[in-house]
């Protein structure tokens, strides 16, 4: 048999491999939708959403050099991770920093949306409870009791 027909084949069912199983990654993907408080916040209704995500998008503006701070330290793990010799204590830093960089971020996006909710109507307080609600179980939650 042709080497070259061999090697042909071999790389295209390489490729043929690599994109049945990026494509069925994309599938599970889309058939499994995260749902946060942040992203609840796009159910709410337009001007309010409009109010949300701009709330949004000013604490990313506020946090811009913690989010820095966290690629860097991200970026310098990844680097460490290369090394011939692994250098643990440093690994750990770095992993540490990108850690409290995305807590420090997190947090800051937290206390805006708990702002937020405070000054909202309770449907707009619904919409992002059922977001919550759906992050914690996976499965949409039971409907709300009305009160006598």
């Amino acid at each position: 048999m042709n080497p070259r027909l061999v090697a042909a084949s071999l790389v295209l069912n390489v490729f043929l491999i690599g994109a049945a199983a990026g494509g069925a990654g994309w599938l599970i993907g889309k058939s499994n939708p995260v749902y946060s408080l942040e992203s609840a916040g796009g159910r709410l209704p337009a001007a309010d959403r409009k109010v949300f995500r701009q709330a949004l998008r000013e604490v990313r503006r506020e946090s811009r050099d913690v989010i820095l701070d966290g690629q860097a330290a991200r970026r310098e793990a990844a680097n460490l991770l290369q090394q011939p010799t692994l250098d643990t204590a440093a690994l750990a830093a770095a992993l540490e920093r990108a850690r409290n960089a995305d807590v420090t971020v997190r947090t800051r996006l937290e206390q805006r949306i708990v702002e937020f909710a405070a000054s909202g109507s309770l449907e707009d307080r619904q919409l992002l409870a059922d977001g919550l609600l759906r992050r914690a179980t996976r499965q949409p939650p039971a409907p709300a009791k009305k009160s006598p």
